[in-house]
């Protein structure tokens, strides 16, 4: 989240809790294969009615719903026209280091998309 939260909020000043609180559901869904096992063992600590990435992913959408979290970056303002930058900054961010999986400048750019028109 924090590899791209931190370009985004250069790019258009937009705050870094509000940006982190809309990328997290598809940085779960985009590394949910590499996490399963710890959002397994979360699920059952938030004692979720289900288990698995999915009951984790559910709960984070109706928190962000409940609190009056966006959707999309759109409703923040945030549009297509810098994603190839944000994926080479998200790229070149030291904290994309610390993601289960490493993605390319590329994988940011689609990710970034995806989190503008609400593809999860």
């Amino acid at each position: 989240m924090h590899a791209r939260a931190h370009p985004l909020g250069a790019l258009y000043d937009a705050h870094h809790g509000m940006l982190n609180a809309i990328l997290m559901p598809y940085v779960l869904k985009a590394n949910q294969h590499a996490v399963a096992p710890r959002l397994e063992a979360l699920a059952r600590y938030l004692d979720l009615p289900a288990t698995g990435p999915g009951a984790v992913l559910d709960w984070v959408l109706h928190l962000r719903e409940t609190v009056g979290i966006p959707h999309t970056l759109a409703e923040i303002g945030i549009d297509e026209g810098q994603a190839e930058r944000v994926g080479r900054m998200a790229s070149e961010d030291p904290s994309g280091g610390t993601n289960p999986i490493i993605f390319t400048a590329d994988d940011y750019s689609q990710l970034l998309r995806a989190s503008i028109r609400g593809n999860l």
